[in-house]
């Protein structure tokens, strides 16, 4: 007990007042494995990463055959789509016997689908399936990096389809390559050698975690909506890589092992360890994303949940703050901001900053470009709008015919004193402008 009262004391105190900058670099990294460790299960014991790894299992049965398909006939077109069931048979080993019968039902299952028999119609609700499930992939992902902002529709598109097209070519040329290699005169002779041969074999049984992390690392790139360093995610892909593997010898182990409780479910037995080996794979995925985003912003590294809120009168400077910055770069002729550069830059989290800018974006006082990622210029001259309208903007969000100051009962002495000052506090904002203020800078703005 006592023992036992010394860890927690540790982990909820002790080891959020030690400051990481004073250790020398491995304890450092101990105690920064040690917080994310701490976070992770944090925000698991919060349940909401396992009910998004739920939702991604229900998805994933509506759209595994649909995008398989579209997988399936990516390889077909390069002569290789046979490969795409020892794939399958790869993913599914930690069912045993019954991967193989998954594996079969599901190959059976796209082999039908073919373009002439669904016509237009079902051959664009494939489509549909296949971008549904890739959609809600990077709403989870999001989440686990506190992204709010999604893919404008074309990026979706031509994001989602690269991965749907170039992802199956990935894969079947890492186990070409690892098969090539295998078969090479030079590799079965080095393989009698004593130490060289001990080196391949500890290799081979490397190898599948190998691929694992490299699948993993891929994924966490390119699926958030946000730069995701390759550094971090290789740290996330690893975690997830090696427990992906380790869980999946050891649920195989249990299914093996356990043939009376199999047996319980009969029919559905499969079905069932399908659906359980689908949602683990998930969870798994989204821990390794979570590791990747608090390795990548230690500053995040909170020992509460923190929900993040801005007080008005912090909204009301942070909506000046942004339309000066975006002012300046406008005047200077610079490359625009992106949402990630300004909110570093006023040292805020983008998750506080994004909602700010969509208001002043819905208000046309900003305008987010195409460009990936968006960037972010002036909805009109600086010389047209005043401060008033950037404040206006921010205090009157989300008043809607529902909610609004005219449904609030009247009352003579509190209507009084707000006019007037809602009245002073206009009078004096729409007096200047926001070219005016950003003209106060040593350099005075060019017109433009």
């Amino acid at each position: 007990m006592k023992l036992l009262n010394q860890v927690q004391e540790y982990l909820f105190n002790t080891l959020w007042e030690i400051d990481p900058q004073s250790l020398s670099p491995w304890p450092r990294r101990g105690i920064g494995a040690l917080r994310i460790t701490y976070l992770i299960v944090r925000d698991l014991l919060a349940g909401e990463l396992n009910l998004r790894a739920m939702s991604l299992v229900y998805t994933t049965l509506l759209a595994l055959v649909p995008l398989l398909a579209v997988s399936f006939s990516v390889l077909k077109g390069f002569g290789v789509h046979n490969q795409l069931e020892p794939i399958l048979l790869n993913m599914l080993s930690p069912l045993g016997e019954r991967g193989a019968e998954v594996t079969d039902q599901i190959i059976g299952f796209v082999e039908n689908v073919k373009a002439g028999v669904l016509g237009s119609v079902g051959l664009v609700l494939l489509l549909y399936t296949v971008i549904s499930l890739t959609q809600k992939v990077e709403r989870s992902f999001n989440y686990t990096w506190q992204v709010s902002e999604s893919r404008s529709m074309a990026r979706r598109f031509s994001d989602y389809f690269s991965v749907i097209l170039i992802g199956p070519l990935l894969m079947f040329a890492a186990i070409t390559l690892t098969a090539t290699v295998s078969s090479s005169t030079l590799y079965t002779n080095l393989e009698q050698a004593a130490f060289i041969g001990w080196l391949l074999k500890s290799f081979n049984q490397l190898l599948p975690y190998l691929l694992v992390i490299l699948a993993f690392t891929f994924i966490y790139v390119l699926v958030p909506n946000t730069r995701v360093r390759v550094r971090s995610a290789l740290v996330g892909a690893s975690v997830a890589g090696f427990l992906w593997q380790t869980v999946g010898w050891g649920f195989a182990e249990l299914v093996s092992s356990s043939p009376s409780a199999i047996a319980i479910y009969s029919a559905f037995a499969t079905l069932f360890l399908f659906i359980i080996w689908l949602y683990i794979s998930w969870l798994i995925l989204l821990v390794g994303a979570s590791i990747a985003f608090y390795y990548q912003y230690p500053e995040r590294r909170w020992r509460e949940s923190v929900q993040l809120r801005l007080s008005n009168r912090l909204k009301e400077k942070l909506a000046l703050t942004t339309m000066v910055a975006i002012g300046r770069r406008y005047y200077q002729q610079q490359l625009e901001w992106t949402l990630p550069e300004l909110a570093k830059s006023l040292n805020i989290v983008e998750q506080s900053l994004q909602p700010i800018m969509d208001r002043l974006v819905e208000s046309q006082l900003l305008i987010r470009t195409e460009h990936d990622p968006p960037r972010y210029v002036p909805g009109r001259p600086p010389k047209q709008i005043d401060l008033q309208a950037i404040i206006g903007s921010i205090r009157e969000a989300d008043e809607n015919l529902i909610i609004n100051l005219g449904r609030l009962p009247p009352d003579p002495q509190v209507d009084r004193v707000f006019d007037d000052y809602q009245q002073a506090a206009e009078q004096q904002l729409s007096q200047t402008t926001l070219h005016s203020l950003i003209s106060q800078d040593k350099a005075e703005p060019p017109a433009v």
